[in-house]
């Protein structure tokens, strides 16, 4: 017990605003769902690798001041220590991993852990060692859940272990084999980061107490199903699908700031369901040229638009952009009235919801996913790295859109011209049936997140399962 007597669960994010976002909500749904009777508190790694990782944490931390914050100083690693990947976020996972030895006195009153899965291996030996009960936070898709869970026996069944993966790949318990064009191309690298980590911590998986994972049965029923059938791999524990992960509102409101008022001032003024919203996430810097051939895309398609541009995969390392530079001459006066174009950080749960936001052309990251379909946003899948190729199938199987699986993404390096980029925005604006699948979706998801929906009774189970410390 906590030094009130009460539970304790702690919550040890990992770097990036992916992995960060379903942790922030997580810990302020407990805080709030706790009733008083349950203690949460929060470990943050540092320094961050992004600024909007640091002013998520802040805002978190004044917005729900019951949550207790612990600062988990780890060093920042050299990027020659990874030649073959200079991802900074991938190599803050590696620091945490390293010092997960330092963990003990910032548990020192847990009764509960939940983990990130970027450091399961290093973390749950720990979590082992102090007799406390360690969940992970799964924090993409229930497919990219069975990819990782059955890696590593991919890994081990294959001819020759050392070569890089190439084959499609059968998941015990799926109708359908994973191409070996959806896998993250890191996967297909042996020795890379990203491949040994996601090895290790697929390894581990039965090690945990519980996965928690941020999605719904209606969204992904087969693939639930199957992970919790004891299908994907042996030992797995109970997978609890508690989302569509939504915060609940503060007890305690930020102070306003004005920075992100501006695009809704703008959206208030848009016809409804009329307006393409255009983000690639966090993570995603396009190249110029790619750049270039959407702006047109976007001018030839007709629609309104909102798009949020992303020079740099790190936000400290972004500098002002000369928009007319890099859209071409007279590009913004041109879309004037229509077209949006925004270089910074909005609020993306916010503007999902926004009654004239009919379309949302995503590169399919999990949180991305998930607010579209809570907001019943058809979705144009333009995936660009990682999971999102995975996702982008949920996404078409589901309803909530349409995937361009031609379209090639990061690690392919070719450029999606204007003309198609244009027709494809503006045919998704105009399917009636796409628009009535993703309000479907929408509608189920309500349902999941209502009072005895699965995702609500999941919740509680899970609950039940911390303030009892097991």
């Amino acid at each position: 017990m906590s030094n009130s007597g009460r539970p304790h669960v702690a919550l040890l994010p990992s770097a990036g605003m992916g992995h960060l976002t379903p942790f922030c909500r997580l810990a302020a749904l407990l805080s709030s769902r706790g009733g008083g009777d349950l203690d949460v508190s929060f470990i943050t790694a540092e320094p961050t690798v992004s600024l909007k990782e640091y002013l998520q944490i802040r805002d978190l931390l004044s917005s729900f001041p019951s949550i207790k914050s612990h600062r988990f100083k780890v060093p920042e690693l050299s990027p020659s220590q990874f030649p073959s990947s200079p991802d900074p976020f991938f190599q803050q996972w590696e620091s945490i991993r390293r010092c997960a030895h330092l963990l003990p006195p910032l548990l020192a009153s847990a009764t509960a852990l939940i983990i990130d899965t970027a450091s399961a291996s290093a973390v749950l030996p720990v979590a082992k060692q102090l007799n406390i009960p360690a969940y992970i936070l799964f924090t993409s898709s229930a497919s990219m859940l069975s990819l990782v869970a059955h890696f590593p026996s991919h890994v081990i069944s294959s001819t020759s272990p050392s070569a890089p993966l190439m084959s499609n790949i059968l998941i015990p318990g799926l109708k359908h084999p994973v191409p070996a064009a959806w896998v993250p191309p890191p996967l297909h690298v042996p020795g890379h980061i990203f491949s040994t980590l996601t090895v290790d911590n697929g390894r581990c998986l039965p090690e945990a107490d519980g996965v928690i994972i941020n999605t719904f049965d209606a969204l992904e029923p087969e693939v639930l199903a199957a992970l919790n059938g004891g299908r994907v791999a042996h030992g797995l524990p109970r997978v609890f699908a508690v989302g569509p992960l939504v915060a609940p509102p503060p007890p305690q409101q930020m102070e306003e700031t004005g920075g992100g008022d501006y695009p809704i001032a703008w959206l208030d003024r848009q016809r409804d369901k009329s307006v393409v919203y255009v983000s690639f996430g966090s993570r995603t810097a396009m190249s110029p040229e790619q750049i270039r051939e959407l702006a047109a895309g976007l001018e030839r398609s007709g629609c309104s638009f909102l798009w949020v541009i992303k020079t740099k995969k790190v936000d400290r390392d972004e500098e002002e952009t000369d928009l007319g530079a890099l859209l071409g001459e007279g590009y913004v006066e041109r879309v004037k009235g229509r077209g949006l174009v925004v270089n910074g950080w909005v609020e993306q749960e916010e503007i999902l919801r926004h009654r004239a936001v009919g379309g949302f052309v995503s590169h399919c990251g999990w949180n991305s996913v998930t607010e579209a379909a809570v907001a019943g946003v058809r979705v144009l899948c333009w995936p660009r790295m990682g999971d999102q190729r995975l996702n982008a199938e949920v996404v078409r199987r589901s309803g909530v859109g349409v995937w361009m699986e031609e379209w090639s993404w990061e690690a392919e390096g070719g450029v999606v011209g204007g003309e198609e980029i244009g027709r494809r925005v503006k045919e998704m604006m105009e399917d009636e049936g796409l628009r009535d699948s993703a309000e479907r979706v929408a509608e189920e998801a309500r349902v999941a997140l209502g009072v005895g929906g699965t995702s609500s009774k999941e919740m509680e189970e899970f609950i039940s399962r911390i303030m009892m410390g097991s």
